[in-house]
């Protein structure tokens, strides 16, 4: 039995993360920012090092997902959850002796040269380059500076203090139905983002569990997240090869209205 604790638990990618890992096989631990009546979590402040450290006594592994999510926040708004956050949630899990980190990244780490203008989050130009793992960083905006701060502190920690870390540069998580509207409603580049960047609730399980139980050839580890998507540019070739992470879903296929309508998380 594995004791994960995750963070960020009440959020869009942590409500899937609390499905991605079967019961018979882990013990979750649950924490959000404030309390939540429909979820099992317990209120954590992740700034707070002392009250991170007390959290993750016990845990093996730790999916870090609290953050400020807007890729349009102003600097002020990021610096507190996401970047002393991240450093409290990495010491926290180094001085608790946990086996591994699983940091929420984002493609706005690497988003830049390929946003209309450079300035303009969540769009994607004509033809966008292919984005491995192992290039250089290109954050679009001060959310994703703060992604590859966590990066970085990631790679920190798994060379100085051992820890195991997957760092998860997670696309767009979006229903069939939210990717069928944004599509509809956002202009030409907007629109190819969407298709691009999908990440189905499905595959965002089964990238979560990958990231959380794979053996690990080496740490740390940069790894894509995003669904199977035709338009993809985000390289996934990587993510399959280095997690065993199988994506079952692609945009296209939605957006063309050939989906079976399947969500679920299938453990075969």
């Amino acid at each position: 039995m594995t004791d994960i604790a995750i963070t960020g638990a009440a959020g869009n990618v942590g409500r899937e993360a609390v499905d991605a890992f079967p019961s018979d096989d882990h013990a979750l631990t649950l924490f959000s920012h404030s309390e939540t009546e429909d979820l099992d979590a317990t209120p954590l402040e992740i700034t707070d090092r002392e009250e991170f450290l007390d959290a993750l006594e016990g845990q093996d592994v730790l999916v870090h997902l609290a953050a400020n999510a807007s890729p349009r926040a102003e600097w002020d708004e990021v610096q507190g959850p996401n970047v002393d956050g991240v450093s409290n949630a990495f010491a926290a899990a180094a001085e608790n002796d946990l086996e591994r980190v699983v940091f929420a990244s984002s493609n706005h780490a690497v988003n830049m040269k390929n946003t209309v203008s450079g300035i303009r989050p969540e769009s994607t130009v004509g033809s966008p380059e292919i984005v491995r793992p192992d290039d250089p960083t290109d954050p679009d905006t001060y959310y994703g500076v703060t992604k590859v701060f966590g990066e970085a502190m990631g790679s920190y920690y798994a060379k100085r203090h051992g820890l195991d870390v997957v760092s998860l540069r997670i696309g767009w998580l979006l229903s069939r139905d939210e990717l069928r509207q944004e599509c509809a409603d956002r202009d030409g580049a907007g629109e190819r983002y969407a298709r691009a960047m999908w990440l189905s609730p499905g595959d965002c399980r089964r990238v979560l569990n990958a990231a959380a139980t794979a053996t690990l050839e080496g740490s740390p580890l940069i790894a894509h997240g995003i669904s199977d998507n035709s338009e993809r540019f985000l390289s996934l070739s990587e993510t399959m090869r280095d997690l065993n992470y199988r994506p079952r879903d692609d945009a296209e296929v939605v957006l063309s209205d050939e989906s079976d309508g399947r969500d679920g998380l299938e453990t075969t």
